[in-house]
């Protein structure tokens, strides 16, 4: 018969009798009293100093076909998790719009931020500007629509300019290496580069603007520094995805970007911001800004999975479960941004792809890639665009008011 007064840690002294037992048991793994309190011995039942096992995260864990590798960002109970899930599935899908175009007299303004609270996010998404702002969104989705990345489009001259400056930026990071340091997460060099931006951002601007446009730098320079993350912090997420969405839509507001131009904007323009965002992050190591970890769709990205979606809608022959054959990435992931996405992110990441990313691997069982298109719409809207913790950065001047 063992004594349950034998139980205890691992670096107890024990006599040559002792059982020694040095396994936590099974009452840890709930409540909220301490490990030690609630660890018994898996040998004898009897209490033990050997720290139990952390608590699960009961309700808020996927089922047990995977193991998440990290808790969700945000903590919510699974009732609060089905409502939004719910809410997102019967919202209406949102529509195209067309961008009103401004007139004189010009009245740029450095843009502020506006949004503290739920009850600014719902004050934004009442208005006409932000509608208007995501049914721009929504027509660069629709421009892509069953055209490939080489595909020949209309190229002006302002999206020929506005890739050779992203050229630019990608040429700068070979020119500011990063430095030997012990973080794994946000080199310093980052700094540097980002500051290059900031001093430069003036003169980039000017190589399209109209001589009638050039005081605009002082409202569209604003979302543009903040468009390839946060110097301090060093890290880079949807936030500054969609700040570069709102300079895009600010040159659109002021006729620089036109709508035939929409489809050389995803094709050329954005494809090239992704690639130098890609490299940001790789060279940099920038960390996740407000990752949702397993529980999000990308650590860093939304739009592309949006543009993605919709050049594969009817496509004969790749389906939404097509992410699932190497083949397809290795060949197709550079003509279409959703395989690109897919790939870059198996590279990055080890392990199972339903594991690292449940999501995504659930999103390859719908049917079509038109239901995908629509859901990530949905989606776009209410996991980024009604988001305090992501919106608290936007930024409100004239040509993005604040209503």
């Amino acid at each position: 018969m063992e004594s349950h007064g034998d139980c205890r840690s691992p670096n107890s002294p024990q006599t040559p009798h002792s059982t020694g037992c040095t396994a936590g048991g099974g009452g840890g793994g709930g409540g909220g009293g301490s490990a030690h309190s609630s660890s018994t011995c898996a040998r004898c039942g009897g209490p033990t100093a050997f720290p139990g096992p952390p608590p699960s995260f009961s309700g808020v864990s996927p089922p047990p076909t995977y193991r998440p590798i990290r808790a969700p960002a945000i903590n919510v109970s699974p009732e609060s998790l089905y409502s939004q899930q719910q809410a997102i599935i019967l919202a209406p899908v949102p529509q195209s719009q067309r961008v009103p175009i401004v007139s004189p007299p010009y009245q740029f303004q450095v843009p502020v931020k506006r949004i503290q609270s739920p009850d600014d996010i719902r004050r934004f998404h009442d208005s006409d500007v932000s509608k208007n702002f995501l049914g721009f969104v929504v027509a660069l989705s629709e421009s892509i629509r069953a055209h490939k990345i080489s595909d020949s489009c209309h190229e002006s001259s302002t999206v020929s300019a506005i890739v050779s400056i992203l050229d630019a930026l990608a040429r700068w990071i070979e020119e500011i290496p990063p430095v030997q340091q012990a973080a794994r997460y946000g080199n310093v060099s980052y700094r540097s580069w980002h500051e290059r931006l900031v001093e430069t951002s003036e003169s980039l601007m000017l190589t399209f603007l109209p001589d009638d446009l050039r005081s605009a730098t002082v409202e569209i320079i604003p979302y543009f520094t903040d468009s390839f993350g946060n110097s301090s912090r060093i890290d880079y997420g949807t936030g500054h995805e969609t700040n570069f969405a709102a300079w895009l839509y600010c040159l659109a507001r002021m006729g620089v970007i036109k709508e035939e131009d929409y489809q050389a904007v995803v094709a050329r323009v954005f494809v090239k911001y992704l690639e130098l965002m890609r490299k940001l992050q790789l060279v940099y190591s920038l960390e996740p800004a407000g990752s949702h970890g397993v529980w999000g769709l990308d650590d860093y990205h939304f739009l592309p999975f949006i543009f993605g979606s919709s050049q594969l809608i009817g496509h004969k022959y790749m389906k939404p479960k097509s992410i699932h054959n190497e083949d397809i990435l290795e060949n197709f992931s550079n003509e279409y941004m959703y395989f690109s996405c897919i790939a870059f992110i198996k590279k990055v990441k080890k392990g199972l792809f339903a594991e690292h990313s449940p999501l995504l691997d659930d999103i390859s069982g719908v049917p079509n890639w038109n239901k995908v298109n629509s859901g990530l719409l949905k989606m776009y809207k209410a996991e980024v665009l009604e988001k305090v913790p992501i919106m608290q950065h936007f930024l409100f001047g004239w040509l993005i008011k604040w209503e």
